[in-house]
């Protein structure tokens, strides 16, 4: 194989490698974005409906409240209903803090989705910092050097930024057991 054909080889295989690691790690950002995106949005509805509830039960109760401030006796009905909605208004509390508990995950994903664009920025620095020192004037030999250099490099940084980001996020001590998503 001619010295031409050898440098031809090795540019195509760093490019495709480049552009196969990097299309990798913006397909997994793109991915945790989406899931971040859809945590949000269940713990959005799941707040709205527990405060909505919790508006609910309180109002079903104003007009008995109202009937003992002005002086009048609770009727049967009415102590039912109060003695009852301490119970009921903590049940749509936990269940609001229970959404809440939604952001962790999403804080997980966040900063995983930071990890993974902070190595691709690294990725991206080692292929320039490779890439400077060669000259117009350098040799194709070492040209081919440097090449399989900069294209282990990069294979040894897409590795270990893919063994260092965890597959999923998950919750611990949520009051209705553990979650582990994506």
């Amino acid at each position: 194989m001619t010295r031409k054909k050898i440098l031809g080889s090795h540019v195509k295989r760093l490019l495709s490698g480049v552009s196969v690691h990097g299309r990798r790690h913006l397909t997994e950002v793109e991915t945790d974005l989406l899931q971040t995106e859809l945590l949000l949005e269940e713990a959005i509805d799941k707040l709205t409906a527990s405060f909505m509830a919790v508006h609910t039960a309180v109002g079903a109760r104003q007009e008995a409240i109202e009937r003992l401030l002005e002086g009048g006796a609770p009727t049967p009905e009415d102590r039912a209903l109060l003695s009852s909605m301490s119970g009921e208004v903590g049940a749509h509390v936990n269940t609001a803090i229970t959404g809440m508990q939604f952001q962790d995950m999403t804080a997980q994903l966040i900063e995983r989705t930071l990890r993974r664009v902070a190595g691709l920025r690294d990725f991206l620095g080692t292929l320039s910092e490779h890439g400077a020192d060669i000259a117009p004037e350098t040799d194709s030999d070492e040209i081919v050097e440097r090449l399989g250099k900069v294209s282990m490099a990069l294979a040894i940084q897409s590795l270990e930024l893919r063994s260092m980001l965890r597959r999923s996020v998950e919750q611990k001590h949520m009051e209705s057991g553990d979650v582990e998503l994506f």
